[in-house]
């Protein structure tokens, strides 16, 4: 299987302020559905912060990087057959949140 990154841009969200409680709990949702097809690895919504930046140095510098104009805002990742399996939860995430998910594959770990 291979694991694949969903995620979507703090502040992507966008619905009317007496909807939140039925959009807090769609997510949950979909995470207990992946959980139960067995696909669910991790994932979390970001707390609204300026991110630092650790450099190669140690240096810290409050990031994002200056050419970076949306932070990450949640993410979830999964462990799926395909990339067309992944497309599908992303798509059930993206309905759960109501904002569109960017969907990645994760590298394999050559180490174990």
């Amino acid at each position: 299987m291979t694991r694949y990154l969903i995620s979507f841009d703090d502040g992507a969200m966008s619905f009317p302020e007496e909807e939140l409680p039925a959009v807090a709990e769609a997510p949950h949702k979909v995470v207990r559905q992946a959980q139960e097809a067995g696909v669910w690895v991790f994932g979390g919504g970001l707390e609204t912060q300026q991110a630092s930046v650790v450099a190669t140095d140690g240096t810290i510098t409050d990031g994002p990087y200056p050419e970076t104009k949306a932070l990450l805002g949640g993410f979830s990742i999964i462990d799926v057959p395909s990339r067309e399996d992944a497309l599908e939860w992303a798509a059930k995430i993206a309905a759960s949140c109501r904002c569109a998910q960017e969907v990645r594959e994760i590298m394999p770990d050559t180490t174990v």
